[in-house]
């Protein structure tokens, strides 16, 4: 039986997982903590295995006076309860940490792309990061995942803004690019083996192939039964707009992991690129 604590109340991913290993009652008894107060700070952690931290900000507009909040949450929090933890005899810590480490908006992440990242949110998770390896070793493992877009039902971000875009647009663009994701299930059952395996490293997980715009809009109108047209007439306006314009970059630029960066010893990839869309989209 592994005893595991999400530090995070309420999160997309710690709810997810908390949900993925439900099916193993036996094998995982799972607790959750809020970090907005100072619960956790009274908790014996001695009882568990595990902790699985998935409280941060993110999903927000940035802003240069937000720039301590970052820092206290994403940065001092995180290793307040990892050293909490250690003390207390738990064996394993989680991070859960972001492609946003590397600062990039468009390119190709290998293992030698350098840690440059550019916002409060990459920062602060870099920051954690660092500090956190420095109090690992044998005795307390501490595992790092970097994942990229995380997508599934009522996931919040960019999936779902390109989602209720698309349910109200007659066309689309006609203009491919490479995206590295993750479905929330296949990103929980890499967690549930990184805890299984006692891992003590840095991982970089995501689907088994990159997702193009064009694809993953084409799946979505025929998980909703909706026709849309393609048209390639304003590819050349929408590159131009995408290199000054965040979210078009988001959209229809190219971000992947190298994808030997994301191989295991075990599959965690359960589900298809089309299975996906369809649970994200509400279909069974």
């Amino acid at each position: 039986m592994k005893r595991i604590l999400i530090t995070g109340k309420d999160s997309y991913i710690g709810t997810s997982f908390e949900k993925w290993v439900s099916r193993w009652p036996e094998k995982y008894e799972v607790a959750t903590v809020d970090t907005i107060n100072n619960e956790w700070k009274d908790m014996d952690f001695s009882f568990f295995d595990v902790i699985l931290h998935v409280a941060a900000i993110v999903h927000k507009k940035e802003k240069k006076e937000m720039a301590a909040l970052y820092e206290k949450v994403n940065s001092k929090l995180p290793i307040e309860i990892a050293q909490k933890a250690k003390a207390d005899g738990v064996k394993q810590f989680v991070f859960m940490s972001t492609m946003s480490v590397y600062g990039l908006d468009s390119g190709c992440i290998d293992k030698e792309t350098p840690l440059i990242a550019k916002t409060l949110y990459g920062k602060s998770k870099l920051e954690a990061e660092r500090n956190l390896r420095k109090i690992a070793n044998d005795n307390f493992k501490v595992a790092i995942i970097r994942p990229p877009m995380v997508y599934g039902k009522n996931s919040k971000g960019n999936y779902q803004r390109l989602s209720k875009l698309v349910k109200k647009l007659p066309f689309f663009p006609e203009l491919h690019n490479q995206r590295s994701m993750i479905f929330i299930f296949n990103l929980c059952e890499f967690i549930r083996l990184i805890i299984e395996n006692k891992e003590n490293k840095i991982f970089h997980p995501q689907n088994d192939d990159y997702v193009d715009t064009v694809e993953l809009v084409e799946t979505m109108t025929q998980c909703n039964k909706k026709n849309i047209y393609f048209i390639g007439v304003f590819n050349s306006i929408i590159k131009k707009i995408a290199k000054r314009n965040e979210m078009f970059t988001k959209i229809w630029g190219d971000l992947v992991y190298q994808k030997d960066m994301s191989i295991y010893k075990q599959n965690y990839n359960l589900y298809s690129f089309k299975n996906s869309i369809e649970l994200t989209e509400g279909k069974e």
